[in-house]
């Protein structure tokens, strides 16, 4: 050992004395000790290398599992969570994060525990409520226990996931000009991949507007989590807001056409091998028309009223006791009866001298009517319900196979069979268009839907792929070296003088060792490692002489 410690010094090596760190690291790592350690030392840290990179890659990613909870409610959960054998933590901002695959089982945990139990929700707020408060503090508290209610209620809908309601409700007045009205504003966090629709929406407004009283629809107001407003008020806005009823209205004719189209052709061509488009010309005006007309030639007098006043229609005197009927007899009737040659006969001679006198005719001074008349009336009302259709364009764009083009007779009937599922009227100026083209890589691919690397089941297939190659590192680049090496000691033992042979074969199987000379080992030419080994490989292929050296080099140094 003390022979091979003796290069470090200058002297003994020929070489200047300076300080060379290189030298020096392989000097040490050139030590046998050293040499022998080497494999076990790489293998402890390969396996801490892999240990660590698994431990970064099989850790599944955090998520928020509450935020801004009073330090009570951190304590209970996490006390909660290490029961259950749920690895918790709390990150810079104060939030608790569990394990993604652990979130909705620590939530259910959780809320079987009724946690966090700092912020009573509903109308629990009011059981917390001291006595003596202001009249603002409990309109307040009163305020808060709607705002959570209502958030729970708009929270059991299957697509929302989070709510928040803020109402705004003024103060009574006794004055009608300082009257103003309540309202509300609602934010929804939506499920991933979720979506509100209008009769939700609508749900939601009638919802927050019949719990307060006297807020009308037109004041609620919803946003969901990426800032969008969702609800359409009535009011000031009605241009913005029929221009999107119209807009709707147009796409639900539309999307209505391309659902007959897809299931038309189908069957026909197959799912993916088409791709149809309609654009729909749609009448949207709202028309109302009254009429009224009269039968001027149909008239009935329904009533008249009036007087008139002219001479007596005897021609006598007006006698006998006034306001009563004269009662005198009637005036005899004269009878004429004509002759044969059709001249009237003279009249008979006068019967006695006293007889009355023939009658003269009655005539009229003056009169005045008041008559009126029904006449026919006839009302007609028109209205035209909007939604017809003025013009319809159809487009249909077919998958031609490579190298298999479209007959034309197969087109034509697949253009009949089009024009016939939506209703195509030639009157209305319709456009229907088939035809057959080849499709792009690009949509092709779109087709199939996200790509594989986003599917679920990548994460957990990297994680394990990961796991298995640190595991052959560690076995090939660690396992398998040490293992040579320790087969290599055994083998070089079992070469050495004086064990016993109990293969006679291992000599035969290990391989050639070149012999070593005098003349090597006394070369000056050869580096204190390369004359090192030439001992070694001299005393191990001729070990007696090694021991005569050995011998002689005592002796001369006892003499």
């Amino acid at each position: 050992m003390s022979n091979a410690l003796a290069p470090a010094h200058p002297e003994a090596t020929g070489m200047p004395a300076r300080f060379d760190p290189l030298k020096q690291v392989s000097g040490l790592l050139g030590q046998p000790a050293v040499k022998r350690s080497l494999p076990l030392v790489f293998l402890v840290g390969l396996v801490l290398a892999g240990f660590l990179a698994w431990s970064m890659v099989a850790t599944s990613p955090q998520r928020i599992l509450f935020a801004n909870v009073t330090d009570a409610d951190k304590a209970a959960i996490t006390s909660a969570l290490d029961g259950a054998n749920i690895a918790s933590s709390i990150d810079g901002s104060g939030s608790i994060t569990v394990a993604e695959d652990d979130y909705h089982k620590a939530r259910m945990l959780l809320a079987s525990q009724d946690l966090p139990k700092a912020q009573p929700g509903g109308y629990a707020i009011l059981d917390n409520l001291p006595m003596g408060v202001s009249r603002a503090v409990e309109g307040e508290r009163l305020r808060q226990a709607r705002e959570t209610e209502l958030a729970r209620s708009i929270q059991e809908i299957d697509a929302v996931a989070e709510a928040r309601v803020h109402l705004a409700t003024p103060e009574a007045s006794a004055f009608v000009r300082d009257h103003a009205n309540p309202s509300a504003s609602v934010i929804v966090k939506l499920q991933p991949g979720r979506a509100l629709g209008e009769a939700q929406i609508r749900a939601i407004v009638n919802l927050v507007a019949s719990s307060v009283p006297g807020m009308q629809p037109e004041s609620v107001t919803i946003v969901d989590q990426m800032g969008a407003l969702l609800s359409k008020s009535g009011g000031k806005d009605g241009g913005a807001s029929a221009g999107d009823t119209r807009i709707d209205f147009q796409r639900r004719v539309e999307d209505k056409y391309r659902e007959q189209l897809a299931q038309l052709l189908t069957p026909l061509v197959g799912a993916g091998n088409f791709t149809a488009e309609v654009q729909a010309d749609v009448d949207l005006d709202e028309s109302q028309a009254t009429r009224e007309s009269y039968d001027k030639a149909g008239q009935v007098m329904r009533a008249e009223q009036g007087a008139w006043t002219g001479t007596s229609k005897d021609g006598a005197t007006p006698g006998g006791i006034p306001g009563t009927l004269s009662n005198t007899p009637p005036p005899p009737s004269q009878l004429v009866a004509p002759n044969a040659g059709g001249a009237t006969a003279p009249a008979a001679p006068a019967a006695t001298a006293g007889a009355t006198p023939a009658p003269q005719p009655q005539t009229k001074q003056s009169d005045s009517f008041t008559r009126t008349y029904e006449t026919g009336k006839e009302i007609s009302v028109t209205r035209a319900v909007p939604g017809n259709v003025k013009r319809l364009s159809v487009a249909v764009v077919l998958r031609e196979e490579p190298g298999k083009p479209r007959a034309l007779a197969e087109i034509n009937q697949l253009n009949e069979l089009v024009r016939a599922a939506v209703g195509y009227n030639a009157q209305r100026q319709d456009q229907v268009t088939v035809i057959s083209r080849k499709f792009s890589a690009a949509a092709e691919a779109g087709k199939d839907g996200p790509a594989w690397y986003e599917a679920a089941w990548v994460p957990m297939a990297a994680r394990n792929a990961t796991a298995l190659v640190i595991a052959l590192l560690v076995l090939f680049l660690g396992v398998r070296p040490l293992t040579k090496a320790l087969l290599k000691k055994r083998e070089d033992a079992s070469q050495r003088p004086g064990l016993p042979i109990g293969n006679p074969h291992a000599e035969a199987a290990s391989p050639p060792v070149p012999s070593v000379s005098i003349d090597m080992l006394e070369d000056r030419g050869n580096s204190y490692d390369d004359r090192v080994g030439l001992v070694r490989g001299f005393t191990r292929e001729n070990p007696a002489r090694a021991a005569l050296a050995v011998r002689d080099m005592i002796k001369a140094d006892a003499q």
